[in-house]
């Protein structure tokens, strides 16, 4: 696709960034492998290209939540590790044991699958057990990990799966100080002890996201999980911004006005006129609207960078479209918006939107829809000299 090509909206993605991104985090955590999280098509940035990107400037691993998304990174070519970890019933164990997955199992049925999936096919199937140490959602829980450990270990010695990874997730390691931080680690390391006095030989013991790589190193074990800070977003705007990381945001989404025209004050503007224009001005036709995963909360809020200037969101977002009062400015049909990037350049960032919206940066990226086309670059940017 051109990057010049005249579009609707679009959403630019810095590969540079993810890139320099990659490198940052590998250097936070120097002593472990890093494992690139691709999931939910790159938290919105395009998994194929991300996962490229990543995997050039240094990352060990791929990873991603459903099985059908690891097997998209192998159909495309990736090679290395890739791991999965959201699992159903009757999901597709023998396709992901052939395509040399390495699978997340967090409990007896999954671990029974796997192991029947790898009669089928003729191999081992490489799993890593998952122990729920506090988070409270998929994982192993410590009353039943020694018949998970006993099972695996049995069905090691028959050939059927090789356990090539123990592994956990934090519930609160983005708010520092968290009682829970310093008990699931303890607990992390109990449960590891465990499954290798019992004969367990992981490769990786893993339990560090990305707010874990930033401030907790005694966290980073064998390897580490960054998802949303290698798109160059702070995992919690408490522990800093993401120049504070030396992380650059990689997504910067625009679309081009629509529609300038005039109107008199006391003008209604979109859904149930909860926004009337003060006095006579103009207003800005934006085509994004929450088909386009554009939040609707954000009505009225939301901030948008048009002709120079900060706008904010006027009235309701609707489906396709919004409106932001120009204040009396008439920037040309066409001109471009630009909802949020880096802001360097003087727009809003996904930080400010996730405010606007009473959310989080990582949904207001990962929700932007497939209507939006990603166009890939390698951008220079002042950070390369």
């Amino acid at each position: 696709m051109s990057d010049t090509a005249p579009l609707r909206a679009r959403a630019e993605i810095d590969l540079d960034a993810l890139r320099s991104n990659v490198r940052t985090l590998r250097a936070r955590a120097s002593g472990a492998a890093l494992m690139a999280v691709v999931k939910a098509d790159a938290y919105g940035h395009g998994a194929v290209p991300c996962a490229r990107a990543a995997l050039e400037a240094g990352a060990d691993w791929l990873g991603t939540a459903t099985p059908q998304e690891a097997l998209a990174l192998r159909a495309a070519g990736l090679p290395g590790r890739i791991m999965c970890w959201l699992w159903t019933p009757g999901g597709p164990w023998r396709e992901a044991i052939e395509a040399d997955l390495d699978l997340g199992v967090g409990g007896m049925w999954a671990l029974r699958e796997a192991v029947g999936a790898a009669r089928e096919a003729g191999r081992a199937a490489r799993v890593q057990l998952k122990a729920d140490t506090g988070l409270g959602r998929n994982g192993c829980q410590p009353a039943d990990w020694p018949e998970l450990v006993k099972e695996a270990v049995r069905a090691e010695r028959a050939g059927l799966v090789r356990v090539t990874g123990l592994w956990s997730h934090f519930a609160a390691a983005d708010e520092p100080g968290h009682p829970s931080i310093a008990g699931q680690l303890e607990r992390f390391r109990e449960m590891v002890a465990y499954a290798e006095e019992r004969g367990v030989r992981p490769e990786v013991r893993h339990i560090a996201n990305s707010p874990a790589v930033l401030t907790l190193p005694e966290s980073h074990f064998d390897l580490v999980r960054t998802g949303i800070a290698l798109y160059g977003i702070s995992p919690s705007p408490e522990l800093g911004t993401p120049a504070d990381f030396g992380l650059r945001p990689v997504m910067t989404l625009s679309a081009s006005v629509a529609l300038v025209k005039h109107v008199p004050g006391g003008h209604g503007v979109s859904y149930g006129h909860h926004y009337v224009t003060p006095g006579d001005t103009t207003l800005g036709l934006v085509p994004l609207g929450y088909a386009d995963g554009i939040p609707r909360h954000a009505s009225g809020t939301a901030p948008v960078l048009v002709a120079g200037k900060w706008r904010t969101v006027a009235g309701r977002v609707a489906m396709d479209q919004f409106v932001v009062d120009l204040g009396g400015d008439e920037p040309a049909v066409g001109a471009r918006a630009v909802l949020f990037g880096p802001g360097d350049g003087g727009e809003p960032t996904a930080e400010d939107w996730a405010r606007a919206a009473g959310t989080i940066a990582y949904e207001i990226v990962t929700r932007i829809g497939t209507r939006v086309p990603r166009v890939h670059q390698h951008v220079k940017s002042e950070r390369d000299g």
